[in-house]
């Protein structure tokens, strides 16, 4: 966890909502020198913040909200930081709550250098990365019409479909279904399919080409991994964005969700804790990464046994995906192609 702690002269804590914001300014004396609610609108904003802006810093929780307020801040060079929700417990604590105490919690937090950091996603790449993000939601979905398609073929006990994923071996597909009801609602199934197809191929070359304009060089080299195509490539590219933001391959290791934190107390362990805090989409993406490396690749394979034998299946995964992980940070860090040799020595 990372805390900010640079010294201003004004510290302006935000309570954000969609249609409001409750803003609340300290000095450097912790005095209050602004408290009031606004409606969440660029001109209000700057206009009350107008007497402050001589070394003024301002935070907000990160919410869903927050995109427009950190472009503003960087169009005005006004600093401007993030807090992590999930850290930021001490807005929430205390008998009462509401929009005005929190904003003064998190100017305190943001005075006293104890306002846990979340990212600023840069402006040029995030909505790319929101627009990846969204493909990935619509590819579930398809996902799910697969799904439901074969599970209703097994509720009336018919043979094995096939591959249906492949439009080829859809043929006959509805033909397989004697009762015209379930018959329709599997082509309503096949259809939905076969839009999300059209529109989900027309979105990956898209997303490529921006891609491929925005760092080319970081995309060929996550490439260069066994099993990682154009849709991992995407991912991990967009959700690391620039590998220089962690100072420690641990650290990169621990925001991918590839370590289980330790819960520690008095010299006695309690499990571990923070399973979900960081990047869902990065643990994905890796633990897809070494299931399609697996195939066909005889060295890898050996690796996962020995590995299996030791820790069972599920932990050789993990293991082999933290290893993953860790090769990912310094090919982007050194520039480099993925090197197997390297992967599959012991202790790296």
């Amino acid at each position: 966890m990372r805390f900010y702690n640079k010294q201003h002269n004004y510290y302006c804590g935000i309570d954000l909502h969609a249609d409001a914001m409750y803003l609340c300014a300290l000095d450097a004396t912790g005095e209050t020198v602004l408290h009031k609610n606004i409606p969440t609108k660029p001109k209000s904003f700057l206009r009350l913040i107008k007497p402050y802006r001589e070394e003024l810093v301002v935070g907000c929780e990160c919410m869903f909200t927050w995109y427009w307020l950190a472009d503003l801040c960087a169009e005005e060079k006004i600093d401007f930081v993030l807090g992590h929700a999930l850290y930021m417990r001490a807005i929430h604590g205390g008998k009462a709550k509401n929009d005005k105490i929190d904003s003064y919690k998190i100017a305190v937090l943001l005075r006293g250098g104890s306002f846990p950091l979340s990212y600023v996603y840069p402006k040029e790449m995030r909505a790319t990365r929101d627009l990846l993000r969204r493909r990935n939601h619509l590819a579930r979905k398809r996902a799910e019409l697969y799904s439901h398609i074969q599970n209703t073929a097994t509720q009336y006990n018919l043979p094995p479909l096939g591959r249906i994923a492949k439009p080829s071996e859809r043929g006959d597909l509805l033909q397989k279904f004697d009762d015209p009801v379930v018959r329709m609602m599997v082509e309503v199934d096949l259809r939905t399919i076969e839009h999300y197809e059209k529109l989900l191929e027309a979105l990956e070359r898209k997303l490529e080409k921006i891609a491929n304009a925005h760092d080319p060089v970081s995309l060929a080299l996550l490439k260069s991994i066994p099993g990682v195509g154009r849709i991992l490539g995407l991912v991990m590219l967009y959700e690391i964005e620039n590998i220089a933001r962690f100072p420690r391959q641990q650290d990169f290791a621990s925001y991918c969700r590839l370590v289980k934190p330790l819960k520690e107390s008095n010299g006695k362990s309690y499990g571990h804790s923070g399973k979900k805090i960081g990047n869902a989409h990065l643990r994905w993406a890796f633990g897809e990464a070494v299931v399609l490396m697996l195939k066909g690749n005889k060295p890898v394979q050996e690796l996962k046994q020995r590995l299996a034998s030791k820790h069972g299946k599920g932990k050789a995964l993990a293991i082999m995906s933290h290893r993953l992980g860790r090769a990912v940070y310094y090919m982007l860090k050194n520039q480099v192609p993925f090197d197997q040799e390297r992967f599959l020595r012991k202790g790296v």
